[in-house]
């Protein structure tokens, strides 16, 4: 393993930037392929969504096919979890290989969600993650946060890529900096060169994007690009 999610953790400035693209948009009759040329073209993690059409009415990927993914990628495995039961299947997805393994405060309830992050944690999941839909309000995470190494907020209503970008939730990124959270925050949904810039701004370090990438002429260029981006949004002036 080249990179670990821990090892993207450890920063004096707080968590360096990671472009993590999502493989939900990539060609899955080549999915081995698709790792490789993420990786080659600079990819920090491999963003894995796994849905159930229960939660998501959509269905993805499994197990198996995360394992057959760990057996490849050199990278860590960003695991999303949006499925109804997660903790029923956590040890599962983390005997495939998931580095990062991320549930949803929805599934769970505040109620349970400690203890979710804590079994998951029991697992020996090394970044375990929590993330909440555009929807739901970012404060329901305050009793978690202690528990929890990443923050995922999407920033579209997870089940089907392509959708655009929803500014409304960047709120919630800054939020949790003003908490003084030091994890990962995590933006997932309609990424491009236009609002990046927008989520590192307010507070967000990992950065999933899936058709931005997939579509462009130039993977590395394009990753480059966006990393450029990222750094450039990180060390400019805020506006007060």
């Amino acid at each position: 393993m080249e990179r670990t999610a821990s090892d993207t953790a450890s920063s004096t400035v707080g968590p360096p930037i990671v472009i993590a693209p999502s493989l939900l948009s990539s060609d899955f009759a080549r999915l081995g392929h698709e790792v490789r040329r993420l990786e080659a073209a600079g990819a920090d993690w491999h963003h894995v969504d796994v849905m159930d059409g229960h939660f998501v009415p959509n269905l993805t990927i499994g197990p198996p096919v995360v394992a057959a993914l760990a057996r490849v990628a050199t990278r860590p495995l960003d695991v999303h979890l949006m499925i109804s039961e997660p903790r029923r299947y956590a040890p599962d997805f983390a005997k495939a290989g998931a580095h990062v393994l991320t549930f949803h405060l929805e599934a769970v309830g505040e109620q349970h969600a400690r203890e979710t992050a804590t079994a998951f944690r029991d697992l020996g999941i090394s970044t375990v993650g929590i993330s909440i839909n555009p929807d739901t309000e970012v404060e329901r995470l305050e009793g978690v946060l202690d528990l929890v190494d990443l923050v995922l907020i999407m920033s579209v209503y997870p089940g089907f890529g392509g959708q655009a970008f929803m500014p409304e939730v960047l709120s919630k990124t800054r939020w949790l900096r003003e908490q003084g959270f030091r994890g990962h925050v995590e933006m997932d949904g309609g990424l491009d060169a236009e609002t990046l810039p927008l989520c590192v701004a307010a507070g967000a370090n990992a950065l999933v994007s899936g058709s931005a990438l997939f579509k462009a002429p130039d993977l590395a260029a394009e990753i480059a690009h966006f990393r450029d981006l990222a750094e450039g949004a990180r060390t400019a002036p805020r506006r007060s």
